[in-house]
């Protein structure tokens, strides 16, 4: 059995439900006997194989308690700044709409353009992924709840929540189970296997960020994976599928009604400012795409994560759980303005480790988790954002090619190219 990470409440009645435990219902081994880990196939080692079963344990009791003693301490304060962050950004946008009534006038688009694009990252990042993590749901708020909260994206919140919290979450970079290792298009861990495809993944990778708020529509549609099986699929299948095609299209059609039409018109009607305030929405909602991709990868793929065997995680106790958290995601170094706009999903070891904690207490819990992390000798992935984003950047093109191939290649440039070649024309 594995340990699923805390999913957010789904009730209807938005009543409010004791804080949800730590301990996850399909956890059967609550202590470790001994270590639960299964190299993968690239006989990388046990980044926490240093760790006694005694002290993996005594790391989950004592992050467990850091989790109760945020839990015990959220009110009203955490209440206010959401609701701040909320009406703030609901306000950015009313006025950056209004503002590009006038779109016509360079100022005025600048001025539009940049508030809109700032509170469309608001609203994705510090707010929509956040509320739907239940991380506010202890409120008892019904306008602020992870089952009545829709966002500002092209993915409905329920397929979201679904790959997401429940599939991302409980199997973070586990090779095979968690989907959101290379979304399926990326290759990015030398475990994963080589196909030929990868070799354009430097292009897919860049579309995707282009697009990427409906690559995660698909994404969580499953679409590729829908299309592969192809005629054999149930009746329920087939109809869960439409349902959710048809709510990823009424979405988008929405959007696209209100940022390319409704609001195009009125300026024209204002001010004949059509064109202007049309491609100050399409920069706004690349400028939305473009961040968020960044901030995604450069908290789940540079240089310094670990990925993890199906095999490892077969009985995974609490801990271990917690370690997988901790050695499978990476943090962006930087000042308030950045763990804002970022959703503080800069702060993504400890959104990780406590993804139903309120998201402004992770830069407060980040010092006290990173002194665990050295007295635990366990290493903290964190760098500012080009330098994670680089490392990324790095991985793309290294696992394009088959392992040790870009080793080869920049070694070799010459003999590496003239022995692919031979190969290519032996399998003709």
């Amino acid at each position: 059995m594995t340990l699923t990470a805390p999913t957010p409440t789904t009730s209807t009645d938005h009543a409010p439900a004791r804080p949800t435990t730590r301990t996850p219902a399909r956890l059967t081994a609550t202590h470790t006997e001994v270590r639960h880990f299964v190299p993968k196939p690239s006989g990388d080692p046990d980044p926490a194989g240093h760790l006694s079963p005694a002290q993996i344990d005594a790391l989950a009791a004592e992050l467990d308690g850091l989790r109760d003693e945020v839990l015990a301490t959220r009110g009203a304060a955490d209440a206010a700044y959401i609701r701040r962050i909320i009406a703030v950004q609901r306000g950015l946008e009313a006025g950056s709409r209004l503002v590009l009534l006038f779109s016509k006038h360079k100022g005025a688009w600048v001025v539009g353009t940049a508030g809109l694009s700032v509170a469309k990252i608001l609203e994705n990042m510090e707010i929509g992924h956040n509320v739907m993590h239940g991380q506010w749901d202890w409120m008892r708020d019904p306008a602020i709840h992870s089952s009545t909260w829709e966002w500002d994206n092209a993915a409905p919140a329920a397929m979201w929540k679904h790959s997401h919290n429940e599939i991302h979450h409980t199997y973070t970079n586990v090779i095979g189970r968690d989907n959101d290792l290379g979304y399926g298009i990326l290759r990015v861990d030398e475990d994963q296997r080589w196909h030929p495809v990868y070799l354009a993944q430097p292009v897919w990778n860049v579309l995707n960020a282009v697009v990427f708020q409906y690559s995660i529509a698909l994404y969580d549609l499953e679409l590729a994976r829908y299309l592969k099986r192809r005629g054999r699929h149930t009746d329920a299948e087939r109809e869960r599928f439409r349902r959710d095609a048809l709510g990823v299209a009424r979405k988008t059609g929405r959007h696209v009604l209100r940022d390319y039409v409704l609001h195009p018109l009125a300026s024209a009607l204002v001010s004949g400012s059509t064109r202007s305030t049309m491609t100050a929405n399409l920069t706004a909602n690349l400028a939305r795409n473009l961040w968020t991709n960044a901030v995604i990868i450069c908290g789940h793929f540079p240089e310094g994560v670990a990925t993890f065997s199906k095999a490892s995680i077969e009985d995974e106790t609490r801990g271990e759980w917690y370690l997988r958290q901790m050695l499978g995601s990476a943090n962006i170094s930087g000042g308030p303005a950045l763990h804002l706009m970022s959703g503080n999903l800069s702060h993504q070891i400890e959104h990780h480790m406590f993804p139903d904690l309120p998201s402004n207490r992770y830069a407060q819990i980040a010092p006290r988790v990173r002194e665990i992390f050295a007295r635990y000798d366990l290493p903290y992935a964190t760098g500012p954002m080009p330098v994670q984003l680089a490392s990324v950047w790095a991985k793309v093109f290294r696992y394009s090619l088959p392992n040790g191939a870009w080793d080869d290649l920049r070694a070799q440039p010459v003999p590496t190219l003239a022995r692919w070649v031979r190969d290519r024309l032996r399998r003709r």
